[in-house]
This record gives C-alpha cells, structure tokens and sequence, in this order.
C-alpha cells in the first residue's frame, strides 16, 4: 500500500498539498492549557449562566490556534493582540446586529462586512500577528452580529477577553516539562531557541560538502528566525531576571559569527572533520544548562572559512564564561510605517480585494437563505480565505472533509449523551488536541467542528450539525469561486512583492559587505535580512506553486529568481568571510562568482516581471 508521501509525489501540486502535514514531537505542555481553557466554560454551568461561557470559550479557542511554540514573551503579542482586536470586534459586532434591528440586512451587513474585510485582509498580509488580528475581526464582528446570546454587547466582548487571557495567562505561568533545572523558567523558551541555534550550526558543518547542505542552511536560517522572534518579545517586569536575559541576548549574538563561518565553509563545499561539529554542540548543551560551554576542539586553521570558524568559537566561549551584552533596541516607528506600507501594497490590496467580496458575497448568500444560524456561513468564509494555510483548493478540500467529519462525530457520539457535562467534556478534549491538530487544516478543522457545535449548543441553540455541513460546503464553493474571480488587480503580487524585499535585501547586505567590512553588528543584521526575506520568499512561492495551473502560472519563473538569490546571498556570506582580515582582498574567483550571480539575478527577474 503505497504511503502518503508516495502517493503525493504522484498528484499534481494542486492535490498533493491536501496529504502534507507537518510533523514534530507533540506539546504536551500547550496539550495541557489546551484542555484548561475550558474551566471558565466549566465555571459558568455551575453557576447556571451556560451562555456566559460560550464567548469566553471562542475567546480560549481562537488563542488556542495562534498558541504556537516559543517564548513566553512573544506569546504576549501573538496570542494577547488578536484577542483585544476579537474583543472589540465582538462588540463592533453585537452594535451593528442592534443598529439593523434583528440581525438582518442585505445591504448593511454584507456593506460592513466588505469593508472590514477589505482593511483586515490588506493588514493579514504584514505578518502572522497580523494575519491573526485580522481572522479574529472578521471571525468576532460576525459573530457578535449574528449569533443570539443573551449577554449584552460590552459583557460578550469581557468574557470573549477573559477566555483568551485565561489561556494567555497558562501560557505565561506554567513550566514547561523536561525543562533544564538552572535559570528561570520563564525564558525556558527562549534559551530553547538560542540552543536550537548552536545545533543547527553543528548539523550545517555536519552536512557541508554533502547532498543535505542546503537543507542544513536553510534550516539554520529558520533557527536564527526563531530565535529572533524569541527574543523579540516585550518585556514582562522591566527589572526579573535581567542578568539572565542579558545573557541569552549575547549568545544568540555570538551564534553570528559562527553562523556566518558555518555558511561559508557550506558554500565551499568540501567535507569537514568530524571533530568540527563538537564546538557549538557543547555551546548548545551549554545554553539549555545554563552553565561554562567546557573544552572545545582544537583549531584548524587551514583556510579562511575555518580561521573564522575558530574565532567564532573562541569569541562564543568568552561570551559564555563571562555573560555580558544589552538586549537589541525595538523596532521602533520605522518597522510600523514599512507595515503600514506593506499592507497598502499591491500585494495587501490583491489579498484585501478578495477577502472583501468573500466576506461580502458570503453574508448576501447567508441574508438570502434567511435561516437562523446565518453567521456560520461568513464566519467559515473567513477561514477559507486566508493564504497562510496553505493554497485556495487545499484549503477548500481540508474544510469540507473536515467539517463532514466533525459534525458527524458530534451527531452520532456527544449529542446523543444529555446534559452539559458531556459538551465541557468535548469542549475540553478539543482544546486539548488543537495544538497537535493545527498541523493539518482538515485535522483542525474536525477538531473546530466539534468544539463550536458544542459551544452552540450550550448558548442554547438546537444542534443542527449537519445544517451547518451545507452551510461549509457554501462557503468552500463561494471561496473557490472567488478565488478564481479575475479582479481588478495583477495576480501574483504577493509573490512578486517577497521577491522584492528579497532582492532589496540582499543588494542592502552585499553592499555592506563590500564597502563597511568593520561594522560587524551591521553585517550580522543585514544578513539576517537577506536570508529571512529569502525564506519568506521561498514559502510564498510554494504556496503559489501548489495553486491550481491557472494561478500558479502567474508566478512562473519564481523558483528560478529565488535560486539564485539564494546562490548570492552565500557568496555575499563567503566573500564577508574572506575580507574579515585586515588589509584582505576579495579573491578574483569570489567576484567573478558574485558579477555571473548578479546577471543571472537580473536576467531571472525579468521572467516573472512579465
């Protein structure tokens, strides 16, 4: 029987998606606030207010989707931003729902609901807090419109915060298991990150000269992203633990050096001892004990690429015996205005653009069916529209299998058992399992079927599963149509826009290389640019890629631009490498190869610029 992965290489891009899944050990840590979020619901029947707890339980499951690994501290922003833009919107909400008397409007209602789209969509497409902030508006003001609670407005908005702060406050409170006895609990996150650092520098020298180089590049990339954004967070108390913070921000400062040396010494291409990888593995085991990093391997200094690769370990091992540095500045107003700018793109308007009509055309159709529970059909719609979860058919496959699934599951198990106690249990076990079954769309999509079916029914509303199968299946064909609409806007902006920011940033770090070898703090960050605009450049072009043919031809030509911007940046890392000498020279071999990158850069980028 072949297995999934077998059988995915055999269907087209488009069809493949729906078998992927990510795959990782389970948290049984967010598995646990998973299945505590639902003590307020819990709460409020024994208190004979059942209603109560439906906002504050939409609150803990909407936290519960962006409660993804990391720090506590960049937990603040990703799971604390959305919910106060819920909140609001759940009040926005109830306020309209008033203003058009019952609920009901053909012109109103699908009018709001555009415009909001049309801002929440252009802001979505920022970044994944954003992204977040925009699903919950649009997900709460339909909600707050539509769904009959007897609660007023400005008490559903309170509850729906208190439930995602009960989550956000499981998050910031409890340890984490297997956690290293030495340093405070709360970083334990973010010296998970900085080790994971160490680690993948030792994979990229362990896999240097071989097939899995690039792979090991890559996934270092993808470990100083995260530890970035680990560290990035606000501060919690402004004096707690200020010798330990300072000591996780120098090494993950020092981890620069080696990863640029790690990068290099990839880029050249031949095998390296075995003796090499020892150094920032016990730098990484170092990290996560929270004590000295010990003996390290001896040097060898026999080309530029390991000269660089020693001093690094040598600078790293003083960093680690004798902790100093300040944590990096804020982002400050400028990463605020290139937001502003980013969502007012082509890109964000594209995406805004058909969020709008989605949100739109979906609430006319809901207005026009004139059932009870019309809100589950937008409220799907917004969902389904959003790109971060992968491309529009995967999407729309994942749904309405999972949502076929879910409501029968619930319709032949939990409601056949009376009385609540059974739906706290089902709303428990699914906030359980969401952290694991956010990994495939169709997975969580069962999983968010049956909690909102029993949170339904406890607000005091019939169960009507399979109504609400019809009213996903809708919203799946409404969303595949539009889609597919052609809109007054170019297709492909949002993967055209990656690829600018990629290439900005890589012309930004070459540049630096070349003509301001002695600011080293400035080469490390316009490094991390370059390599992380790359990724994000590559992910938008998969996601592209997996589009049905007619979409995906819009970004043809991409993987080829993406390529050889990758091939760049690393000889912009090996040629920083080489100059890192004083009075050193560029090698004529490093800049013959940077002049061929260059033109076939400018040669790529004319092919998806047509």
């Amino acid at each position: 029987m072949p297995t999934p992965s077998l059988l995915a290489s055999r269907l087209p891009p488009w069809l493949a998606h729906v078998l992927r899944a990510q795959r990782g050990p389970v948290p049984w840590n967010a598995v646990l606030r998973g299945g505590l979020a639902a003590l307020p619901l819990l709460v409020s029947v024994l208190a004979e207010r059942p209603s109560a707890g439906v906002p504050a339980a939409l609150g803990a499951m909407l936290a519960g989707i962006n409660d993804r690994p990391g720090s506590r501290r960049a937990s603040v922003a990703r799971l604390g931003l959305p919910a106060l833009a819920g909140s609001a919107s759940l009040l926005l909400g109830t306020a309209i729902a008033t203003a058009v008397g019952d609920g009901r409007s053909m012109v109103v209602l699908p009018l709001v609901f555009g415009l909001l789209g049309l801002v929440a969509g252009a802001v979505s497409s920022t970044g994944p807090v954003a992204s977040a902030c925009g699903t919950q508006v649009l997900v709460a003001v339909v909600i707050g419109a539509g769904m009959p609670l007897p609660e007023p407005g400005p008490v559903r908005a309170l509850l729906f915060l208190a439930g995602a702060g009960w989550l956000l406050l499981l998050r910031l409170a409890l340890p984490s298991p297997g956690r290293p006895g030495s340093g405070p609990y709360r970083f334990d996150g973010e010296r998970e990150a900085v080790a994971g650092v160490y680690e993948a520098v030792a994979l990229l020298l362990e896999a240097t000269g071989g097939p899995r180089a690039r792979a090991g590049r890559a996934a270092l990339s993808a470990a100083l992203d995260q530890a970035q954004d680990a560290l990035a967070g606000p501060r919690l108390r402004r004096y707690a633990s200020s010798a330990a913070e300072r000591r996780l921000h120098a090494q993950y400062a020092a981890a620069f050096p080696l990863a640029e040396a790690a990068t290099a010494l990839a880029w050249a291409g031949f095998p390296l001892p075995a003796r090499i990888v020892q150094g920032p593995r016990r730098l990484a085991a170092a990290v996560r004990g929270g004590g000295p990093c010990g003996p390290l391997a001896a040097p060898a200094r026999t080309d530029a690429g390991l000269r660089a690769l020693d001093d690094a370990l040598l600078r790293a091992a003083a960093v680690f015996d004798r902790p100093a540095g300040t944590p990096p500045g804020s982002r400050g107003a400028r990463s605020y205005v290139s937001g502003l700018r980013r969502a007012w793109s082509a890109a964000g308007y594209e995406y805004g653009l058909r969020v709008a009509v989605c949100c739109a055309t979906s609430t006319v159709l809901a207005q026009w069916l004139h059932h009870d529970h019309w809100y589950w059909l937008p409220a799907t719609t917004v969902f389904l529209v959003k790109p971060d979860l992968g491309p529009l058919v995967s999407r729309v496959v994942c749904r309405a299998v999972g949502t076929v699934v879910g409501a029968a599951v619930f319709g032949a198990v939990i409601v056949q058992v009376p009385g609540p106690f059974p739906l706290i249990a089902a709303v428990a076990l699914c906030g359980a399992l969401l952290p694991v079954a956010t990994r495939h769309f169709a997975v969580q999509t069962v999983v968010v079927t049956v909690l909102v079916l029993s949170l339904v029914v406890l607000g005091g509303e019939p169960p009507a599963s399979w109504g609400r199968v019809v009213e996903s299946l809708l919203a799946c064909a409404t969303v595949l149509l539009v889609g597919h609409l052609p809109l007054p806007v170019r297709r492909g902006h949002a993967v055209r826009a990656a690829l600018d920011t990629a290439v900005g940033a890589a012309h930004r770090y070459l540049g630096h290389v070349l003509e301001a070898r002695e600011d080293h703090a400035g080469r490390a960050a316009l490094r991390r640019d370059a390599y992380r605009s790359l990724a994000v450049a590559r992910a938008a072009i998969d996601r592209s890629a997996a589009e049905l043919p007619s979409v995906a031809r819009h970004s043809a030509g991409s993987e080829g631009v993406a390529g050889t911007l990758e091939q760049l940046i690393d000889t912009t890392t090996a040629c920083a490498v080489q100059l890192d000498r004083p009075a050193a020279e560029l090698p004529p071999l490093h800049a013959e190869l940077l002049a061929s990158h260059l033109g076939e850069l400018d040669r790529a980028w004319a092919v998806p610029a047509r």
